[in-house]
């Protein structure tokens, strides 16, 4: 009996332990904890995607963005994946998203209220429609407003 008892607290500490460190992989992030993360690395070229569970050609796309950050790991290039879902989707359908796709890039599940002012803030051109991408190097930034092939990402990412 001891013995049961004993393996089950130890598989439920296992998995508490597990979801937890998981859980921990999707954080809150608003616009001005996404802009201090990019200004705090200058020697990186950060891509900014942002995207929805439930929106389709985010989904079809999201390969591409974890396919780059493997491709040219070498050339410190950051992909962060910012979702828009609503905040209270975090546990429910982000985070069971993110471990289904096995995503390996930083996923974010964007902290603001106000998506009008928040789509401005990111860029003023954008009229909010995802699949959305920002690239950042340095002072250069271009904002792109369409789903990706990945020969496409990648000719937008060499562009910078």
């Amino acid at each position: 009996m001891m013995k049961i008892q004993t393996f089950t607290i130890c598989a439920f500490l296992f998995l508490a332990f597990s979801f937890s460190a998981y859980s921990q992989n999707v954080k809150l992030l608003n616009i001005d904890q996404l802009n201090e993360r990019v200004k705090n690395g200058k020697d990186s070229t950060y891509v900014v995607n942002f995207w929805a569970t439930w929106c389709a050609p985010c989904i079809k796309e999201l390969p591409h963005f974890e396919k780059l950050q493997s491709d040219y790991k070498s050339e410190k290039v950051k992909v962060l994946l910012v979702s828009v879902d609503f905040k209270s989707k975090l546990s429910s359908a982000v985070v069971p998203f993110v471990k289904r796709k096995n995503l390996k890039n930083e996923v974010f599940l964007l902290n603001e209220s106000s998506p009008q002012e928040y789509i401005d803030r990111i860029d003023p051109s954008w009229s909010g429609s995802i699949p959305a991408t920002l690239f950042i190097k340095g002072d250069k930034r271009k904002f792109v407003e369409s789903e990706f092939t990945y020969e496409q990402l990648v000719t937008e990412y060499k562009k910078l």
